[in-house]
């Protein structure tokens, strides 16, 4: 296991778990509000989780980038960043 992502990978573990257990009150026909309370601590996870790469993403790769790539390589990986960005804001 990656040590840069052990703790991401614990967390999506969490997260696949909130999954399963969504699914089973689907199954179970359980109240909607309830349902839809789940699905929102579940999002609000994978948004903390995303936010943790995108963090690991900045100190490790663009800044390994910075210090050893050349200046092609450091606005590839600032375009491939911002374009990531720009494709979840929609």
């Amino acid at each position: 296991m990656s040590d840069k992502f052990s703790r991401e990978i614990a967390r999506m573990r969490r997260i696949e778990g909130q999954a399963r257990g969504i699914a089973k009150m689907m199954e179970e026909d359980r109240y909607c509000i309830d349902i839809l309370q789940q699905f929102a601590a579940m999002e609000a996870a994978l948004r903390s989780a995303r936010m943790e790469v995108l963090k690991i993403h900045a100190s490790h790769c663009l800044e390994e980038a910075i210090e050893l790539g050349s200046k092609g390589d450091q606005r590839a990986k600032i375009a491939e960043l911002i374009a990531l960005l720009e494709k979840q804001a929609r």
